[in-house]
């Protein structure tokens, strides 16, 4: 018999082909089966535990976790105005409320001053807009909950992730951040970390699909 999990899994590759093609610094893969080429994983804490997992796996990319981190193509960039979102299935997560979404701006990610805005949900229905300054964060939106986020226990019936979209949109003067199409947060971009690398973050103890993460620009 085929698990739920498995079928949700063959369900996200059938579905290939209704997907955005990502055009970015993520094109370069290795084999079927291996982690995409070129991709970084840095972990809050270094040492703090095993790497998490991250395999290519069309649409898109699986991850488990493992301690909590971000991962990144260094080629994957956006500056000036444009759209970042990205589409993610969690499963079960089990009592773990722990976190999980994109970020934008990320600048010396390989080193001390490691800088970036971050976007995260939860399973409990509550979203979070926070920015990294090397070993010091600061939020710009506490945990707070709305019903837009697609909730562990509110997911469809018979369904064995929960689906959830995340966007962000810079323009000239704010950021706008969305769930699934709605509009969460919104604050003014002058001050925070808006141009650089783009990436995802995820915190410990999860396993998550990723079926895309898109930079589009607005004009």
């Amino acid at each position: 018999m085929v698990g739920r999990t498995h079928r949700a899994l063959l369900a996200l590759a059938l579905a290939a082909v209704a997907l955005p093609v990502l055009t970015t610094g993520l094109d370069a893969q290795q084999d079927e089966g291996g982690p995409p080429e070129g991709w970084v994983i840095r972990l809050d804490r270094p040492g703090s535990g095993q790497t998490p997992d991250l395999q290519d796996m069309p649409p898109g990319w699986h991850i488990t976790t493992g301690p909590a981190g971000i991962l990144y193509h260094p080629e994957t960039t956006a500056s000036g105005a444009f759209r970042v979102e990205s589409e993610s299935f969690l499963f079960d997560p089990g009592r773990r409320n722990e976190a999980y979404g994109i970020f934008i701006g990320g600048t010396d990610l390989d080193g001390d001053g490691q800088a970036y805005t971050y976007f995260l949900i939860r399973r409990d229905g509550s979203y979070l807009v926070k920015r990294r300054d090397g070993s010091g964060t600061s939020n710009l939106q506490g945990w707070t909950m709305h019903e837009a986020v697609t909730t562990w226990e509110g997911r469809p019936e018979g369904e064995s992730t929960a689906k959830n979209t995340l966007a962000i949109e810079a323009g000239t003067e704010e950021l706008v951040f969305f769930v699934n199409d709605q509009e969460v947060f919104r604050a003014a971009r002058e001050g925070q970390h808006v141009d650089g690398i783009v990436g995802l973050r995820v915190n410990h103890g999860l396993n998550i699909h990723v079926s895309s993460l898109d930079v589009t620009p607005i004009d």
